[in-house]
Parts: C-alpha cells; structure tokens; sequence
C-alpha cells in the first residue's frame, strides 16, 4: 500500500453540533468519526489539502470566485464551529494556486480567506482542530449560481494532485460537503432587496444578526425532522450511487451531473458534492485507490444524508 497520501470525505452539518440524535442514532456516527480520527492522527499527515464550501459567511456576490486558494485563512466560528487562524504554509499554498493555473485551470488567491463550517467542521473532525496540522485550504463555490461544473471540479483536483505527487510529504486530501440537503440557503435570483444587499456584502454581521441566522437554520432542522418544512427531501438513493460512482474510479461519469440535476435530485446543499468529486480526482491522478465506506444515513434532524469515506492508494 502507498503511505504517501490518504483521502476522507464526509458531510457536513452545523446541526450536528445543536440538535442531538437519540442514542442509537448519535452512538455510530460519533464512533466513526472518532475512528477517521485516530486514523489520521496514525497516518501523521504533513499536509492536508481540503477542499471545503462557503455558506454566504466568507464569499459574497461582491466577487464570487468558482475556486480559490487560501494562502492565509481563518475560521469564523459560526455555529460555535472552531474558530481562530488555520495552520497555512503561505509559500505553499502560493505554489499550489501557481501549479493548477499552469494546468489551465482558473483559480483564485485569497489573502485573508474566512472559512466557515463547511470547511472547519470536517476539519476539526479529522484533525481535532484548526490548527493541528499545516493545511491549504481550497474554497469551490457551491452555493452562488452560477456554479463551476461537476467536470471543472474533477479538473481541478486533477491538477491539485499532480501538485501533490511532486511533494516529498505524507497529504491529507480532504473533500467536505453534500451529500443530499436542501439548507435554507437563501438564493438571489427569489432574494428580497434585504436579503441581496447581505448576499453582495454580509460579511461580519452583528453578533445579533448572526445568532439570529443559526437560530433560523437550526428551527429549520427541527421542522424538517417533523415534516413540517417545504425543503427538499433527502435522497439515500442518490447519495449511495454517487458514493459508489466516487468509489469507481471512473469520476469522468461525474462530469455529465449539472447543477439542475443536483439540484432536483439532492437540493441545494448537494451541490457540495463538487468537493468530493475535487478530493477523489486528486487522489486518482496520484494512483489507483481503494475506498472504504465507513458511515452512510440519512439523518433529517440535521438536513443531511450523512456519509462518511476514506480511501488509499494501492
């Protein structure tokens, strides 16, 4: 088996952290991810490289990129999620950014990058904090139509694993976002005049103002669970073929997803899938590999079908 790089996919969910599931329920996706943890604390990596999302709390319509390096980076906090500057090796992630436009794919720098919990709470997952490890972080819009195609994202990771293969260092290739959810995500083509101003430029809310948006998002997790909700059902079917097509190898079958399809089959919370599709391909151009499915249920107190993979070169 090849050391030098290993992958982890999982969703993600602010609800996690707020509505809590009955025993049963709560017991199995803890342990897993307490499993993931320890796996990767063995395998000690030098590098993550996480390809995370952005929920209208660091990127905004004021210039909304498809993809962005973070040469230096900080976690917001939102939802009580992690918080304070991740560990960026700013010469490195400049290479990185350097690397994938010389392999024609656009792609931004950000010098003052604010992650939120679609990056930060798989981190803190895998990594037990913001900070433990040197990290690159990877922004792949997923939330602002329009939105970089599903065959853009794989090209991306394409290139950010070829970057990775030409490091002397253990890599931690992290993919979080998806699967099937449907969030109460405002979007602007049906915004009001408020709602626009704050998708152009919300950044750095009032304490209030933001308190006042978790409280709405976790209400919404709860009505959901109930039934009482007009979001979009989660779909264990679709999120078990995409895990399998990931698991395949054979990620050119992604590129024919559009964003309508997604969007009809796994609300708008699964178009983060994008991250996962970025994630396997770079672990693909760096070898074959093989995928375990460590979790996989839908879990509507928290609006997410929630899955769980790791995978390693052969």
């Amino acid at each position: 088996m090849n050391n030098k790089a290993k992958l982890v996919c999982m969703s993600h969910s602010p609800l996690m952290e707020h509505v809590a599931l009955d025993s049963q329920r709560q017991a199995p996706i803890v342990n897993v991810i307490r499993t993931v943890r320890e796996e990767v604390l063995r395998f000690d990596p030098e590098l993550i490289i996480m390809f995370g999302t952005d929920h209208f709390n660091g990127f905004f319509y004021d210039i909304m990129p498809s993809f962005c390096v973070g040469a230096k980076a900080t976690a917001i906090g939102d939802f009580g999620i992690g918080s304070g500057e991740l560990r960026v090796p700013k010469a490195l992630a400049l290479e990185c950014a350097d690397h994938v436009l010389k392999n024609e794919i656009d792609i931004a720098i950000s010098y003052s990058m604010e992650v939120d919990h679609g990056l930060v709470q798989t981190l803190t997952h895998v990594a037990g904090s913001v900070d433990r490890y040197a990290v690159i972080p990877i922004f792949i819009n997923a939330a602002a139509s329009p939105l970089p195609s599903c065959k853009r994202a794989r090209l991306l990771g394409e290139a950010v694993g070829s970057f990775i293969k030409g490091l002397d260092k253990r890599v931690l290739i992290v993919g979080s976002g998806g699967l099937s959810h449907d969030p109460p995500i405002p979007q602007m083509a049906e915004a009001s005049p408020e709602i626009a101003r704050f998708l152009v430029s919300g950044r750095r809310p009032s304490v209030a103002a933001r308190a006042a948006r978790e409280a709405r998002t976790i209400d919404a997790g709860r009505r959901f669970a109930q039934g009482d909700t007009n979001l979009r059902a989660l779909n264990p079917e679709w999120d078990l073929e995409f895990i399998t097509l990931m698991a395949s190898q054979e990620l050119e079958r992604a590129d024919s997803l559009t964003s309508e399809q997604i969007l009809a089959c796994a609300g708008k919370g699964g178009q983060e899938v994008r991250c996962w599709i970025a994630a396997y391909s770079a672990l693909r151009s760096m070898g074959a590999y093989r995928t375990q499915v460590k979790y996989y249920n839908p879990i509507p107190e928290w609006i997410v079908g929630m899955g769980v993979t790791t995978s390693s070169l052969v």
